[in-house]
């Protein structure tokens, strides 16, 4: 790290504490309801079309004799979509750095919001042949522009609001937006499917989730005219001009913040889709176990995350960021094999419990002191360009690859072991990351 990089980080937080002392607790409210409402629509968005990629679209928009193969070719578009964010994260966060988070948060939700539902109305490959896939990866493209700024703006409007001595649980709290998005489309998937032929639900019930996804964008638009400017913004760009260039600054200053950021995100986004996605392809494929009962165990494990996030989140502000992120990459790591001897004994108990120790504890840990964390990495001048180089640059090497990873390891060994070790080393990487990078939590004696 540079002095310059330290003198930076040091100053924000100082300025961090009192602009966030001015921000009152009616207004926190109402951002972080607003915030966690972006990351419930960012997941809603992105668990449909996770979910629909594994059930549905390798059938209609990827027709292939091996169901493997149209499955990887289904999870060659999703991981596509998450080559797009870091184009996001890199546009909104130029203007969210240079003119102010409040704006560019309208547009994160909007853009998300009407790409889901274009997919809802799109033709399948029986209608329009090869156009299909096109169409889907052009909408897939522009979600994950809308995703590449929606997480970065949300989480900095949030930290930025908190009281510094409470960012990991105030920040955890907004991502209960993430298995709340992950409950709400997995829930209407698993009753659709569960209530209707496979016939109807491939010609028409899966559309109803992204049609529908309407309703949460004009409620996030609601809510977020409403809300008011980060204060941590106007105090900085009161005491000195915005930088033209964030990108520029955030990569000059704090070029090894990013790449271990980077490298500490991996796991946290790669085993998520290992658990949430991929399972569903292995307990389906594998074992030919109903879609609705793996879609059930997702729902278990999400809800176990809710409860355990704020938890977690304490446990950050009070022990420290790194301690808490640690334990839950290496908790991962450990896991990995048992994970799979669950799924294998392919009874509801076993792969409920599965997903929910995944989600609920080892990811939960990770993702609870995560907003915080890597938030409080970045001075304000530069933080919401930072923290989406951060948060999405390192799923394209984690969440966006795990589930191709894993589907073709399983393909050529027909064995669980090889997708064991890969979840076991990115959860060590990661936790040696996070290692490398300086605590954030505030001095005792800072308010």
């Amino acid at each position: 790290m540079t002095q310059q990089a330290e003198s930076l980080d040091s100053r924000s937080s100082g300025t961090a504490a009192s602009a966030a002392n001015r921000s009152t607790r009616r207004e926190y409210a109402k951002v972080a309801f607003a915030s966690a409402i972006g990351t419930m629509v960012e997941y809603y968005d992105f668990t449909l079309y996770a979910t629909a990629t594994a059930i549905v679209f390798n059938k209609i928009f990827f027709p292939a004799h091996d169901p493997l193969i149209s499955t990887i070719a289904a999870f060659a578009t999703f991981f596509i979509g998450y080559c797009a964010r870091p184009l996001g994260g890199i546009l909104f966060g130029h203007f969210g750095d240079r003119v102010g988070r409040r704006n560019m948060l309208l547009l994160t939700v909007l853009i998300m919001g009407v790409g889901t539902f274009l997919i809802g109305l799109m033709p399948t490959y029986a209608q329009i042949g090869v156009w299909a896939p096109i169409l889907l990866l052009v909408l897939r493209l522009l979600q994950g522009i809308g995703i590449g700024g929606e997480y970065g703006g949300g989480m900095v409007m949030a930290i930025e609001h908190a009281p510094p001595r409470m960012r990991a649980f105030c920040s955890s709290v907004v991502h209960i937006g993430l298995p709340a998005g992950f409950l709400l489309p997995i829930a209407l998937m698993g009753g659709l499917s569960a209530a209707l032929t496979d016939e109807q639900f491939l010609s028409w019930g899966w559309r109803l989730p992204f049609i529908g996804s309407i309703v949460l964008v004009g409620l996030g638009l609601f809510i977020r005219f409403r809300i008011d400017e980060s204060p941590d913004f106007e105090a900085s760009a009161r005491e000195k001009a915005p930088p033209k260039l964030p990108i520029a600054e955030a990569l000059h200053d704090h070029w090894l913040r990013i790449l271990l950021g980077i490298g500490a995100k991996i796991a946290e986004s790669g085993l998520f889709n290992i658990y949430a996605v991929f399972a569903i392809t292995y307990a389906v494929t594998v074992h030919h176990l109903p879609k609705s009962l793996v879609l059930n165990g997702i729902l278990v494990g999400c809800l176990a995350e809710c409860v355990t996030l704020p938890i977690f989140g304490l446990c950050a502000d009070k022990f420290g960021r790194k301690p808490v992120y640690v334990f839950g990459a290496l908790l991962q790591a450990v896991f990995a094999a048992p994970f799979f001897w669950l799924m294998d004994a392919a009874t509801a108990p076993s792969i409920w419990l599965a997903v929910s120790i995944g989600l609920g504890l080892g990811h939960g840990a990770m993702f609870g002191a995560q907003g915080a964390f890597f938030s409080e990495l970045f001075p304000a001048r530069v933080r919401y360009t930072g923290l989406s180089l951060v948060q999405q640059i390192g799923p394209i090497l984690g969440g966006g690859l795990s589930p191709l990873v894993a589907t073709a390891l399983l393909m050529h060994f027909n064995a669980y072991w090889p997708i064991a070790a890969y979840m076991a080393a990115i959860a060590v990487l990661s936790a040696l990351c996070a290692l490398a990078l300086p605590e954030t939590k505030p001095a005792a004696g800072r308010r």
